[in-house]
């Protein structure tokens, strides 16, 4: 296991201990080997320090989340990217700082870093679509769009999630309720890579594809499905031994899963392969 790699297992061995920046910026060494993390994140410690110069000790919940919405949204400028909103970019914590541009997931990693330096109780929320974050106040919970730092009405957001919910109504409303759920530092992380892995798949960016990947099986191993996309990726490289090998272990594991018949045509495919190049 190559080094990255090694201090991405390190960084995601405990769920209690994982470290959201930290892990989230590290994603951005497949495309950057060479970052220095701990300069990334001593120039997120100035932008704190700078905001604190700004937030009074007496600040309640709500006086701080509206200082620190100032402070990231009107004076650093941190938005959407919306010319360029699949750009791998978006997800690489370093280049998110440099442009003030990302998309709502890493907007919102930054936000949650700076929130939860000054004692603001926020959760991200992995809503479908577009990442959220959601704050708890005296008076309530408050939804914020990571992107402006408005909130959110509950007609907004069910508008949000029609496009992704089989029919309107009632059933629109329940669901609204289960996924406004605050999400783990671990699920945040699998979000962010699986956006990565959205468009490495579809702008068919192999290696960087494998990458990804592999973090996945990393991050989540009890998760087969990504054994098996990792089987794949290893496979779109000619990497053929463990393509084979994940492969294998998918169907060992879910020998009666639907792609079952797809993933037996790959391997079939594979083993030709092998032994044409071992000469049988």
């Amino acid at each position: 296991m190559s080094r990255i790699l090694d201090y991405f297992s390190t960084l995601v061995a405990e769920d209690e201990s994982l470290p959201l920046t930290e892990t989230t910026l590290s994603l951005a060494q497949d495309a950057y080997p060479d970052l220095d993390l701990q300069s990334v994140l001593a120039e997120i410690d100035e932008l704190v320090l700078r905001l604190r110069r700004r937030m009074p000790d007496d600040a309640d919940i709500r006086q701080k989340v509206g200082i620190l919405n100032r402070f990231f949204f009107r004076e650093l400028g941190f938005a959407s990217n919306l010319n360029d909103y699949y750009d791998p970019d978006n997800s690489h914590l370093n280049v998110v700082l440099k442009r003030r541009r990302g998309i709502p997931i890493s907007l919102a990693v930054l936000y949650l870093e700076m929130a939860e330096q000054f004692g603001v109780p926020v959760r991200g929320v992995s809503f479908p679509g577009h990442f959220l974050l959601r704050v708890s106040t005296p008076d309530g919970d408050v939804m914020l769009d990571p992107t402006t730092g408005h909130s959110l009405s509950e007609a907004q957001m069910v508008e949000m999630l029609e496009p992704y919910v089989a029919s309107a109504g009632d059933s629109v409303g329940r669901a609204l309720r289960l996924l406004l759920q605050p999400a783990t530092r671990r699920e945040i992380v699998a979000r962010m890579l699986r956006n990565l892995k959205a468009i490495y798949l579809q702008t068919e960016r192999w290696q960087r594809l494998l990458a990804v990947q592999q973090r996945l099986v990393i991050l989540l191993p009890d998760n087969i499905e990504e054994v098996r996309d990792r089987g794949f990726a290893y496979a779109r490289l000619d990497y053929l031994r463990p393509a084979l090998e994940d492969l294998e272990s998918y169907l060992g594991d879910r020998p009666d899963a639907e792609d079952a018949t797809v993933v037996e045509s790959q391997l079939h495919e594979l083993r030709q392969r092998t032994r044409h190049d071992n000469g049988e």
